[in-house]
């Protein structure tokens, strides 16, 4: 008597989802290790990842490789934080609170990512291109809702304002990044003088 075939179990979901889980590990640790020491090893990193070495050597060929992924991961991220504080739609001075809040976030966390992302990597500098358009679009509604000058230089303040942030997310990394934010936003729309009414 012919008995039915069983289905073999379905297993792409959760191998995906492990080999996501794996992915994620390595890079984690990858910013973690290379945060603390630029020149740490493959097997360093698999180590702090909890895998072996040759776990990491099938996902990238080499360390060059897996520091130009960890770069494009941050990457992403640091997009989808800017998108994530409504910069066309929310109130401007919100949405400037919180895009610094959000940005900040990500260069902390991401530290040695971020600082490898190549402007040479077409698909970093369209990330870059992109959030630069938006920041100036905020600075402008920003600007017509009367919380920014109507005098200013937009493109400089955007050089000034990501000065702000770099500076805040190299020195004070210990701090909350709340905390943070409101000391980068404050600092850019009051500035460090002090009123005077005869000062132009």
């Amino acid at each position: 008597m012919k008995t039915q075939r069983e289905s073999p179990p379905a297993r792409s979901r959760p191998l995906r989802a492990d080999a996501e889980r794996t992915m994620t590990a390595i890079l984690e640790a990858a910013e973690r290790t290379l945060g603390r020491d630029p020149a740490a090893t493959m097997e360093q990193i698999a180590e702090a990842a909890g895998v072996a070495r040759t776990t990491v050597h099938r996902r990238f060929a080499t360390r060059e490789a897996l520091i130009d992924a960890l770069a494009g991961w941050a990457t992403e991220r640091f997009a989808a934080a800017v998108d994530a504080a409504h910069p066309d739609t929310a109130p401007p001075l919100v949405a400037l609170y919180q895009t610094t809040a959000n940005v900040l976030g990500v260069k902390v966390s991401w530290g040695f990512a971020m600082s490898q992302a190549s402007s040479v990597n077409p698909e970093v500098a369209r990330v870059h291109s992109d959030v630069r358009d938006t920041c100036e679009r905020l600075f402008r509604r920003a600007q017509e809702a009367g919380v920014l000058r109507a005098d200013i230089d937009i493109p400089w303040t955007r050089r000034v304002y990501y000065a702000l942030i770099h500076e805040a997310a190299q020195n004070r990394a210990e701090e909350d990044t709340a905390a943070l934010a409101t000391l980068v936003v404050d600092t850019l729309l009051r500035g460090a003088g002090t009123p005077h009414p005869d000062r132009l």
